[in-house]
């Protein structure tokens, strides 16, 4: 009996489902209807929770052929309790969403959105051609009818093409993606889309072909590499990193614009109300073209060799010449030191003649002569004078109208030698401690990036950024090389300066003791570190470019740019130059506000206002302190004395300043510094650490042209090598800005902005402006280090107390 009641119920199944719907309808339970659906047709439907409509689509799968299907749904009822639920059943894969559909922007805002439209992902087949069946299941838990729009259609162009451009729109809950398969030959693509509009913001990505594909604004980022972008977004992909050797190139629109660096709209933040998006629909262009092969690598890389190379195989042709002149004009130069003699010693004896009714001055001079032969191994070295007879005169030295170099060369060379390789020890020292933590950083922020696949983490130009290894942009690294390389060419031709005039001195040569610009190589030393250690740091930054790390690009150049002024100071005043400890200790400072104004330098009228009133105190101080020779002090009589000299100077008598070069430099000085405070106050510039090193690049400037007229006015001239070398420079200077200024990218700005900048390269397909920024800034620096080294060589046979100081 049971068994006949079965058998009828299994026909009833198998030839009367009509009879079966209707007998679940009367008994009240939910009616599921099943329909082949045909692509390309809209199918107007209304659903409840007492039915659901499964459509069946079938469609053949080609192994050597990639066609995208699409799935457009949109909600033609006004208002209902509960969202309509799409599930779309595939061979290997389920994708499920509701209309309407609701997207989260910041500050947990809720954008709802009632027109969908998703893309399929193909799952592989194994044979030539293979009949697939997938189905979309509608359902609600509204008991009112829900009316809705579904249309299931082929996406012909969905396999992108190499360097053929393809356009569409996308909006958040429409957003596209396409495949791109390698070609063969083809290691490495770049992959670029484009939009004429700024905004709505987009985020592109790149993402492995598997399914699900991540094609939201709340789960784009879950997987693959992306980037936000306004107009432009550019993205090297590498066979490597796809073992099924294609890829999908997923756009989608976001539902704000925070992120592009676009205005918060202001909304009450009310906890159940949904905002409407409005219309956030953006064309966009992409073009897939392949990135450059390793030959343009290779061609790069002897490129960058080959230039500074070359100025090692031109210092070495400069260097025989100069040994085969100097062979040529040995017994001449015999000559030239006995006239220096010979000149020495008539002025020692007027000198005495002069002189020989002052007691004082005798036993001075007598005292200086004892120091030069005494040993002095054991003397340490402070920021001024430590000797006993110098500190006996040094007052009425300094405070004379027209000083010489002898009047500030009074210290013994073996105690001044050892205060200036100071400079070179405690930068080594620094540059140690500094790099390390800094290369560790860096390549975190590089795993970072390669892990996460966030792109927005560092501000390449990212149509010219290669990559080698782990690196994003080796480009941008390699060109640093030139400041290592040149550094190094620095530190030899130094070296070989050193130890030619060391041998001078061990043969007692008089031109070496008493003539020309003592020498002292400390500075040099550490300024040719320096311009290593800015290489190697700015090869760092470029790692990865960012807010938080662009003080590593910086740091090296304020030293450099107080190294080069303390050595021009240096230069005529040897016995009162600041010491390294102090020195060093000013430019930490300069380093420390660096990163105070990064960080809360933007739009803090407070820190601009201290900062201000610092630079003016700070060049006040320098200036009384250059003014003086170091002759002054500050303590509690100060403002008294500053009135005396008012009164007496300016009221009493009316006199004019007893040091007119002097104070022309530093009114000068002033004049700038005062000027480049009042821009900051009032404009407050962004970009805090290139505005502060534009303070130090200006004083650098104005003392260097200051002392080259100095150095002409008081019948000086400049040598042959020394004036090529000042023109030279001046040249790639002026190139390298222009470059510089080009502005290829900007963490001051989002990095979907700072793409906004970004250009293709413009030399061997491999270097962007940038680069050749590095490549011609490294030339120049090194110049002007030479024009520091050669500048007073017409001095070497002039007698000390005939060079002015100024």
């Amino acid at each position: 009996m049971c068994v006949s009641v079965v058998c009828v119920c299994v026909l009833m199944l198998r030839f009367c489902p009509v009879l079966l719907v209707l007998m679940l309808a009367s008994s009240g339970a939910n009616v599921v209807v099943q329909r082949d659906a045909q692509f390309d047709v809209t199918y107007d439907d209304t659903v409840t929770s007492d039915n659901q409509t499964i459509y069946s689509y079938n469609h053949t799968v080609s192994r050597n052929k990639t066609e995208g299907v699409r799935v457009s749904v949109e909600l033609l009822s006004e208002s209902a309790p509960s969202p309509v639920l799409f599930v779309v059943r595939q061979k290997q894969a389920v994708l499920s969403f509701q209309v309407p559909l609701i997207l989260r922007g910041l500050y947990q805002r809720k954008y709802q959105y009632t027109q969908l439209g998703r893309t399929l992902c193909q799952p592989p087949t194994k044979a030539v051609a293979e009949t697939q069946f997938f189905f979309v299941d509608v359902s609600t838990l509204s008991s009112a009818g829900v009316q809705y729009q579904l249309r299931v259609s082929r996406v012909d162009r969905f396999t992108l093409q190499t360097d053929k451009k393809f356009s569409f729109n996308a909006t958040p809950s429409q957003p596209q993606f396409f495949r791109y398969v390698f070609p063969e030959g083809v290691d490495t693509v770049i992959v670029k889309v484009n939009s004429q509009k700024n905004f709505p913001c987009s985020v592109m990505s790149i993402q492995d072909i598997q399914c699900p594909v991540y094609d939201l604004d709340n789960n784009v980022a879950f997987i693959g590499m992306y980037q936000t972008m306004t107009t432009t977004a550019a993205i090297t992909v590498q066979r490597k990193d796809f073992p099924s050797n294609s890829f999908y190139v997923v756009v989608v629109v976001k539902t704000e614009d925070e992120a592009c660096g676009g205005s918060l709209r202001f909304y009450p933040l009310l906890p159940d109300e949904l905002l409407d998006a409005g219309n956030r629909s953006k064309t966009l262009d992409v073009i897939v073209s392949p990135a450059i092969n390793s030959e343009v690598y290779v061609m790069g890389m002897l490129f960058c060799l080959g230039i500074f190379l070359s100025f090692y195989l031109l210092t070495f042709l400069m260097a025989c010449v100069e040994n085969k002149r100097y062979d040529a004009v040995k017994s001449g130069a015999l000559s030239a030191e006995r006239f220096c003699m010979e000149s020495l010693m008539n002025d020692v004896s007027v000198y005495f003649r002069n002189s020989f009714s002052d007691p004082s001055i005798m036993r001075s001079l007598e005292s200086v002569g004892r120091s030069r032969h005494e040993s002095l191994s054991s003397v340490e070295e402070d920021d001024y004078d430590t000797l006993a007879d110098i500190d006996s005169d040094k007052n009425i030295v300094r405070t004379k109208k027209f000083l010489c170099v002898s009047d500030l060369a009074r210290k013994d060379k073996r105690i001044l030698s050892k205060k200036y390789q100071i400079y070179f020890w405690n930068i080594a020292t620094i540059a140690v401690f500094y790099a390390l933590p800094v290369i560790q950083l860096v390549i975190t922020y590089q795993t970072v990036v390669n892990v996460t696949g966030n792109q927005d983490i560092c501000y390449y130009n990212f149509l010219c950024a290669h990559p080698l290894g782990a690196l994003s942009s080796f480009n941008n690294i390699l060109s640093n090389l030139g400041y290592v390389l040149l550094g190094l060419l620095f530190l030899l031709i130094v070296l070989q300066r050193d130890i030619l005039h060391n041998r001078a001195l061990e043969r007692n040569e008089n031109t070496a003791l008493e003539c020309g610009i003592p020498k002292h190589f400390g500075l040099y030393y550490a300024m040719g570190t320096a311009l290593m250690m800015e290489g190697l740091l700015s090869a760092c930054y470029h790692v990865c470019p960012n807010y938080t790390n662009f003080q590593f690009d910086t740091s090296f150049m304020y030293m450099i740019a107080g190294l080069c002024m303390l050595k021009l100071y240096q230069k005529r005043h040897p016995d009162i130059n600041a010491s390294a400890y102090s020195a060093y200790a000013c430019l930490a400072a300069v380093i420390f506000f660096s990163v105070l104004g990064v960080v809360f330098g933007k739009g803090n009228t407070a820190f601009w206002i201290i900062f201000s009133v610092i630079h003016i105190l700070a060049t006040l101080l320098l200036s009384t302190q250059l003014y003086y020779m170091g002759r002054w002090r500050l303590d509690s009589g100060i403002l008294r004395r500053m009135l005396n000299v008012i009164y007496t100077d300016c009221i009493r008598q009316c006199s004019g300043p007893m040091y007119i070069d002097r104070m022309v430099l530093l009114v000068m000085g002033n004049i700038v510094n005062w000027s480049l405070a009042a821009y900051g106050l009032i404009k407050r510039p962004n970009d805090f650490a290139s505005y502060l090193l534009a303070i130090a690049i200006c004083n650098l400037l104005l003392y260097f042209a200051f002392y080259i007229i100095m150095k002409l006015r008081s019948g000086e001239r400049i040598q042959c090598l020394a004036l090529v070398c000042i023109l030279f420079t001046a040249v790639v200077w002026g190139f390298a800005l222009f470059f510089f200024f080009q502005g290829l990218s900007t963490w001051q700005k989002t990095p979907a902005e700072s793409r906004e900048h970004n250009r293709e390269c413009i030399l061997l397909s491999f270097f962007d402006d940038h680069d050749i920024w590095h490549f011609l800034s490294s030339i120049a620096m090194f110049g002007s280090f030479l024009v520091l080294l050669t500048m007073d060589d017409d001095l070497d046979t002039v007698q000390r107390d005939k060079i002015y100081v100024f």
